[in-house]
């Protein structure tokens, strides 16, 4: 008889690529909306270049991975139960939101998920909280960081190149665009596409325990790095690039048509600004939201030209959603893991 925590094992791998391609719907079109809203290039061209980056950015390094897979929750309480509900819970949050054109942050909605199905699996003892602490700063900084080096990015171009006649400037900025952002499209694969990494490696370190091999659960990062289990991030890029090769077109359209109008300088500033933010903080180990990154840059690029040209209405809509992320996916990880307790 097939051993059922085998199944358990790939059924939550088919999850993590789930997850991936989600990701790949809706966070990483954020890399891609505004190199497609200024037309600097084809949504076809972008979404191959945003797929290509963002597998490239996934498959370097695993510090954020390691923060998702064993820093959330403590390893003591990991099981199949709290990472399956903390999937199923991501995949409907995040398919819903990209049907209704919204931005969300895949990171916060996996923290949120993985911190409420542990509390149900094991109280608050389960939590780590001083690496969740870190988590929930950083959806207060990422953001404000954004928008304040959109801005500030936005008026120095603007300075340099006040006495440039406007059709050399765009001429310029759209092969720069290009540049800043295939920049963000790694970055993001750097962060946020490290998330089925993460999975993939917890599920694993759970089997080889429940299996009774505790050398290979204690070898699994250092095995997915270097060693047999490379596939590990082959299969966890491709999803994420295979979700971005489909396209999240409504999440696309809101933030390269509706939040501000964008020129190519604008969303160079924009991209290169939030690019920075995601590539500082994968560099170390913290999982930001790319959503929020690149939202806010867009909104303090925007804000250069006066208060009003960005469409706040969009902006209050999207950070509503930003808010309420925590406590839904929160609340149905709990449900979820608690469901799953009196399962297994």
């Amino acid at each position: 008889m097939p051993d059922p925590t085998l199944w358990l094992l790939l059924f939550i791998i088919a999850l993590a690529l789930g997850l991936g391609i989600v990701n790949g719907f809706n966070d990483a079109a954020n890399a891609i909306a505004t190199v497609i809203g200024t037309r600097v290039l084809s949504p076809r061209r972008a979404v191959v270049m945003g797929a290509i980056l963002n597998f490239a950015g996934a498959a370097t390094g695993l510090e954020v991975a390691r923060t998702i897979g064993k820093g959330i929750v403590a390893e003591e309480f990991l099981t199949m139960p709290v990472v399956i509900a903390a999937l199923v819970t991501v995949i409907i949050w995040i398919s819903l939101a990209t049907y209704y054109g919204l931005p969300l942050s895949i990171t916060h909605s996996l923290v949120a998920a993985m911190a409420g199905a542990g509390f149900a699996v094991a109280g608050s003892g389960a939590i780590v909280w001083s690496k969740m602490q870190q988590v929930v700063t950083s959806v207060f900084t990422a953001p404000v960081l954004g928008f304040i080096g959109g801005f500030v990015l936005m008026v120095i171009l603007f300075w340099i190149f006040r006495r440039v006649a406007t059709d050399r400037v765009r001429g310029l900025f759209s092969n720069l665009q290009i540049v800043s952002a295939a920049f963000m499209a790694y970055s993001h694969g750097k962060n946020d596409g490290q998330m089925p990494i993460g999975i993939i490696a917890m599920a694993l370190v759970v089997y080889f325990k429940q299996i009774g091999q505790f050398e290979q659960a204690a070898a699994v990062w250092g095995n997915i790095q270097f060693g047999s289990l490379w596939w590990v991030i082959v299969i966890s890029a491709l999803s994420i690039s295979f979700g971005t090769a489909v396209g999240g077109w409504r999440v696309i359209r809101t933030l390269g048509l509706r939040v501000t109008t964008l020129r190519p300088i604008h969303g160079f500033a924009a991209e290169t600004a939030g690019a920075a933010v995601i590539e500082t903080a994968s560099l170390l180990g913290i999982p930001v939201s790319t959503t929020h990154c690149i939202t806010s840059s867009i909104m303090g690029v925007g804000a250069t030209r006066r208060f009003s040209a960005v469409r706040w209405g969009v902006a209050r809509r999207i950070v509503a959603a930003w808010i309420i992320t925590f406590p839904i996916c929160g609340g149905l990880g709990y449900l979820l893991a608690w469901l799953a307790k009196l399962v297994f």
